[in-house]
């Protein structure tokens, strides 16, 4: 079954952990919190503390996205706080290799995540490393942009190495994700649908997971 990870950063900060309680209730699967420093993206958001505070609030899975550069640095800081699995952009490390053992010598699962423009032969030594790869349907650092349609082929084409190589590795989308385009995305082959805006600008976090499943479920 698709897995729903309300993305934090378009949550009201204010209320935070009453919003991810409602969203715990509701029926999400994970929490996914985007990490940005501004440099590798043109934003800032939070770090290992808040990780840390959301762990102390819920038993959902924590899914860190590492937007930032030098995530080596960060791994055990994150991975201390709480994190389940952490991701790191391929495109913001020299050594991918070694950002990935950084994180698994942790004890944490560890993905990788492409930017739009970032070809899928950027995993071809990785992906027998790691247990998630995050594909970026919209360029990263803001909520709220429209998903680009030629991340479904990207999606379908990794589902298919994945399945040709006989690997436990989870596709998760983030970027543009709605209820209207949900089910397209789904049969290309994401596991994990990451929904910020959508999902908590909805007002009734409930009701639109039970929408959501319904269009996944046609």
């Amino acid at each position: 079954m698709t897995r729903i990870a309300p993305s934090i950063l378009s949550a009201d900060f204010m209320r935070l952990g009453d919003e991810i309680r409602a969203a715990e209730e509701a029926g999400a699967e994970l929490v996914h919190v985007d990490v940005m420093d501004g440099h590798f993206v043109p934003n800032i958001t939070i770090g290992p503390m808040f990780v840390e505070g959301i762990r102390k609030i819920t038993k959902l899975p924590i899914d860190v996205h590492l937007m930032i550069s030098d995530p080596d640095k960060y791994a055990h800081d994150f991975a201390s706080a709480g994190s389940d699995y952490i991701t790191v952009h391929a495109e913001a490390t020299t050594h991918l290799h070694r950002s990935v053992q950084c994180i698994k010598e942790e004890g944490v699962k560890a993905g990788v995540s492409l930017n739009p423009a970032t070809p899928l032969c950027s995993l071809d030594y990785i992906l027998s490393d790691i247990e998630l790869v995050l594909i970026m349907s919209v360029n990263p650092g803001f909520g709220g942009q429209k998903f680009i349609p030629s991340a479904l082929e990207k999606i379908r084409k990794l589902k298919d190495t994945i399945t040709e190589r006989n690997f436990s590795v989870l596709i998760e989308v983030d970027g543009g994700v709605k209820i209207e385009n949900a089910a397209k995305i789904t049969r290309a082959g994401a596991d994990i649908l990451v929904m910020g805006s959508a999902f908590f600008g909805s007002g009734d976090y409930s009701a639109f997971i039970k929408k959501l499943r319904e269009e996944l479920g046609k």
